[in-house]
């Protein structure tokens, strides 16, 4: 009978757990890598890029009067033999890119 309770109270425990691994995931902010991969194909649209950058810590941005939980990243471009690199922040909750300039 231990035998029995102790293989149900792993079972519950094991489902307890991916049920609240489930419930984090959905609130959790937005990855750097998902950030960066989001922007990379907005700059794509416009043309390739040869190269991209992100800061893995997010910092505090504003923009227009708003604060912004954001990444801060970049990417580099070729554009008549000559490499121009465009800086970035995305919003760390969302992607959207906040703000976009070259460098």
């Amino acid at each position: 009978m231990k035998k029995t309770n102790m293989i149900i109270a792993a079972g519950v425990g094991f489902a307890a757990g991916y049920l609240a691994k489930q419930q984090v995931d959905t609130m959790q902010k937005m990855t750097p890598e998902k950030a960066l991969k989001q922007a990379k194909e907005a700059f794509k649209k416009e043309g390739p890029i040869n190269g991209s950058w992100i800061y893995m810590k997010p910092e505090q941005f504003e923009k227009n009067g708003l604060l912004y939980e954001a990444y801060r990243g970049g990417v580099t471009r070729n554009i008549d033999g000559k490499n121009i690199q465009y800086e970035f922040h995305l919003d760390a909750d969302t992607g959207a890119i906040i703000e976009s300039r070259e460098a």
